[in-house]
């Protein structure tokens, strides 16, 4: 399947080199062609292509596709390369030409002979001046850059028409794929497109500050499952494709991959300078790099460095099965530089032009079909240093109203290049793809297992989440719920939603509806309204949860400790106030109707002690996520961290006493800070700090109680050797760490290498108590002569657990053993355990 996408990129680069701003006066003359052998077809890659008697020549690329550009004309054409016969071929007098030449091998073939300069290879001296020189090229040191951005993206099912051992056919599902639409390769193989889009946006870009802006002006979007190409426009647009390799990182399948020309790059590659070459007019070092150690999560391929200025011009960077990447055969991303002119400059600056990204899948067993996806990226109408005005740059991902533009012909105009004819079945045929039945049907489940919700058709309504749909409890017994939410198709800015659940056991029906609209897209602003009233848990609240949908479904399993009924209503207004600020204002009244033996002291003289209570409070959020990127999809709405930068959210809660029978007035303060950053070549370490106080005196639900985990899984953002409601707090500081070695241990062990393992360390620990005045609030008993059940506080002693891993086990699963520190006297804990958990990791 690879030649597919591959074999048309010569002619990308001759194309796109004609439709951007070069420096240079533009040739007269165009010859173009692919050089191969003439025994095997294959592309003969850095052969010499030159004009008889003139002094222009180049060399073809790594698939034997060339480009001669020239002012100069001639007669004849002579190609050769080490290890073949000289061929000629006479020139046309026309402006553009096409000769593929084809190469006979000599008689005698020569093995390749490397020659060092003593002292070592000058490919060091070059790679070392060129990144010293980095900072006048790297796009991130311009004062601003935008562009006009055209991206495509294919994805395909391929390999699944090869014959299995002792020469039997495909599998039932190769039988199945093979009777699909396809387009075939070269050799004959077909492969299934399941995926094709096309985006064209505006990009800009400026430092000091630093901030990034993409408009998602069309895009068009056909694929098995795919109902809107809006979010694979905004996941695929230049937002999410900035590979530039001046920067010591690339971001790639969220991992960091160490660049050639980044501060690392003495420690993790090994150069070796190959030849000059003429590329675009300018004479460039070719230099070859691949990682010191074979496994090591890091590039091997091609760069060349101009002569005179040692700028990148061009880079061609691979990563094969031996590095530690889960699911990929290879990844490759081919990259072209150019120089663009700045009116407030002598000199030029140079920025990606081209970016061509593939990622071909490995398959996840022998007989299985694989997949590949090629990601194309071309930049257009550059200018530099013309930065915008500051609030410009907000929202940082933004997408049009008029967004969708399936008509051909304004893609026609707005590709850098016509298409091959491959590629243009390819739109038509994942039409036919999209609508067999088994394909169809496909795409439904893996929308619903992704989304959590399915669409009911014309009537516009999702029913789901799939994940909440059944539950069993010794309070509830079974059960059921159904809930029901609008889609767009209803209304873009109207979202209504809403659930039933009833439980066997307690012959209760719960309900809930919510009612959102939202007010402006640009900031993004929202108002709602939420009414509930539902079985909850002590210690399981969504502040805990923190968004772990899979958890907070699972909570509901099992023996329900210390359960409770509550009546809620919600008012809250969110907006998207710009420079990663998002804040929120919500009122809240909640009832506390508890299901066990619980009772507190009042100051009410006709009334010593109460067991329910009402609270009303007014909520201050403010959310500062520098970097990050809010993308839409349908009635959703996510966040994606593209940066390195903390993520800091900030919470005030006031408790209105008689307002809305509220019964307390209090006041909670709380901070959370997450954090992720890369320590070299020594791995990634992510942490987060909790922090909060309460000066109130308020009963012990209205605490902090941190989330306990009495599963055999892991839960990230939970202490994993703590029982659920095991501490209450009114005032905590707590710091969850974990750092990932990847394969810095185990890919140096030739044993378990192979299993790509990777070594991990984390931690936790938790500071906090409780005042005497909110221990005093506790009875002995409740009205009705129960033993009111208490709770534990810490003491000046930290809670603490320590634990180590092995993650990407199959490829799959991670192993964590962890161990608790203190504390270790109280009933019923573990101080040692083993926590599981699986998710499809890179």
């Amino acid at each position: 399947m690879r030649p597919i996408v591959r074999r048309q990129f010569g002619l990308l680069v001759v194309v796109l080199s004609s439709l951007f701003f070069p420096v240079f006066a533009q040739p007269s003359y165009k010859i173009s062609g692919r050089i191969t052998d003439a025994g095997t077809g294959q592309g003969i890659p850095f052969a010499n292509v030159a004009i008889k008697g003139k002094t222009v020549g180049t060399t073809s690329d790594e698939n034997g596709r060339y480009t001669l550009l020239s002012s100069q004309s001639g007669d004849s054409l002579i190609v050769s390369s080490l290890g073949y016969q000289n061929r000629v071929y006479w020139l046309s007098p026309v402006s553009v030409q096409t000769i593929d030449a084809v190469l006979t091998p000599s008689a005698t073939k020569l093995q390749e002979v490397k020659v060092y300069a003593k002292g070592g290879d000058p490919a060091y001296r070059i790679i070392r001046e060129a990144i010293r020189r980095r900072d006048q090229f790297d796009p991130d040191q311009l004062t601003a850059f935008q562009y006009e951005s055209y991206s495509k993206v294919e994805a395909y099912v391929n390999n699944f028409a090869n014959k299995r051992r002792k020469g039997r056919g495909p599998g039932p599902m190769g039988r199945l794929l093979a009777k699909l639409p396809a387009i075939y390769d070269k050799d004959g193989k077909p492969a299934v497109p399941v995926y094709v889009s096309e985006t064209f946006s505006a990009y800009y870009q400026r430092s000091n500050p630093h901030k990034v802006k993409e408009r998602i002006l069309k895009s068009r979007a056909s694929g098995v499952g795919v109902s809107d190409g809006g979010v694979a426009a905004q996941l695929t647009g230049s937002s999410f494709q900035q590979y530039n390799f001046y920067r010591n990182y690339i971001n790639l399948l969220r991992k960091d991959l160490p660049s050639p020309l980044g501060q690392a790059w003495q420690t993790i590659y090994k150069f070796h300078l190959i030849d000059t070459v003429t590329i675009g007019g300018i004479v460039c070092y070719q230099i070859d790099f691949e990682p010191k150690r074979a496994t090591e999560l890091a590039f091997s391929g091609t760069t060349w460095i101009d002569t005179t200025r040692l700028g990148l011009s061009q880079i061609d960077a691979r990563i094969d099965q031996r590095a530690n990447i889960n699911f990929v055969d290879e990844i490759r991303i081919e990259q072209e530089w150019e120089d663009v002119d700045d009116s407030t400059q002598s000199s030029t600056v140079r920025l990606p032009v081209l970016t061509q990204l593939l990622i071909d899948t490995d398959e996840p067993t022998p007989n299985a079909p694989g997949a590949l996806v090629r990601l194309y990226v071309a930049a257009r109408n550059i200018k530099v240093n013309k930065p915008q005005e500051s609030k410009f740059y907000e929202p940082p991902l933004e997408l049009a109203d008029d967004y969708s533009e399936k008509s051909p012909v304004f893609w026609q105009t707005i590709r850098p290049e016509g298409l091959s004819q491959e590629e243009l079945r390819a739109f038509t045929i994942v039409d036919s793809v999209r609508n067999v039945p088994f394909m169809k049907l496909l795409g439904e489940v893996v929308n619903l297992t992704m989304v959590g919700y399915y669409p009911l058709g014309p009537v516009h309504l999702d029913v789901g989440p799939l994940l909440n749909s059944y539950a069993y409890n010794n309070v509830e017994g079974h059960r059921f719920r159904l809930g029901l939410r609008t889609n767009t198709g209803f209304s873009r800015r109207w979202i209504l939603g809403g659930y039933l659940a009833y439980g066997t056991r307690d012959q209760q029906l719960k309900y809930g509806m919510n009612i959102d609209y939202v007010l402006r897209k640009k900031p993004y602003t929202i108002v709602g309204i939420q009414k509930t009233y539902d079985l909850e848990r002590l210690g399981t609240s969504s502040e805990n949860l923190g968004g772990n949908t899979i958890f907070a479904a699972y909570t509901r399993f099992g023996t329900l400790r210390r359960p409770y009924m509550q009546e809620f209503h919600n008012t809250y207004l969110k907006s998207e106030l710009g420079k990663g600020i998002t804040q929120t204002i919500s009122l809240q009244n909640r009832s506390f109707e508890p299901l066990f033996p619980f009772a507190y002291q009042v100051n009410n003289p006709e009334k010593k002690t109460a067991t329910f209570y009402r609270t009303t409070e007014l909520t201050l959020e403010t959310r500062f996520a520098p970097g990050s990127l809010m993308v839409q999809s349908e009635n959703d709405r996510f966040i994606v961290e593209g940066t390195n930068n903390p993520v800091i959210t900030f919470r005030y809660q006031l408790g209105l006493k008689n307002l809305l029978d509220g019964d307390f007035s209090y006041h909670r303060f709380s901070l959370n800070l997450q954090h992720s950053f890369r320590v070299g070549v020594l791995g990634r370490t992510r942490y987060q700090v909790n922090a909060g106080y309460s000066p109130s005196t308020i009963p012990y639900p209205l605490l902090y109680i941190p989330l306990g985990n009495e599963t055999f899984f892991r839960v990230e953002n939970s202490y994993n050797l703590m029982n659920f409601f095991e501490f209450v707090t009114d005032r905590y500081v707590g710091v969850m760490a974990e750092h990932n070695f990847e394969g810095l241990f185990f890919n140096r062990i030739p044993a378990i290498r192979r299993l790509k393992w990777r070594f991990l360390a984390t931690g936790a620990v938790l500071m906090g108590g409780v005042s005497e005045a909110n221990s005093a609030l506790i009875p002995a008993t409740n009205a009705l002569g129960q033993a009111v059940l208490g709770f534990q506080s810490l003491s000046r002693a930290p809670y603490v657990e320590v634990g180590y891993g092995i993650d990407n086990i199959f490829k799959v699963f991670r192993v964590d053993a962890i161990h608790r520190l203190t504390y270790r006297d109280n009933p019923n804990i573990s101080t040692f355990g083993i926590k599981i958990s699986a998710w499809v990791n890179l």
